[in-house]
């Protein structure tokens, strides 16, 4: 019963004007060749650091400039300021979601009557 109420719930955030709009806008970045080849080229930039801190070496200033360099050129792309945000307006609905759930939480935990229906 608690799966079907869950299953329940993320079909109806899926249908959210909030989710559709993520969804819209991702696809358009996706298909945007330059945008994407910027975000691989940063996350290439970003997983080559990692490895470095991870050996206890730092990123080179010149990496430091090349994600600089990168991140201004995506930021400017009027198809990444969309996804930024429509991801914000859908974290800010996903945090209202996750209130009320713990609201019932609290409220079914002190209730003496235990109900799955």
């Amino acid at each position: 019963m608690l799966e079907d109420k869950a299953k329940e719930l993320g079909r109806l955030i899926g249908q959210t004007p909030e989710y559709q709009a993520v969804r819209r806008s991702n696809d358009a970045l996706g298909e945007d060749r330059a945008a994407v080849a910027l975000l691989k080229q940063m996350e290439q930039l970003r997983v080559d650091a990692q490895l470095m801190i991870e050996r206890g070496e730092s990123p080179t200033p010149d990496m430091e400039q090349q994600l600089d360099h990168l991140l201004e050129q995506v930021q400017v792309n009027p198809l990444y300021q969309r996804v930024v945000s429509a991801q914000e307006n859908f974290d800010k609905i996903m945090m209202r979601v996750n209130d009320w759930i713990l609201d019932g939480i609290q409220k079914g935990g002190t209730s003496p009557i235990i109900t799955l229906g």
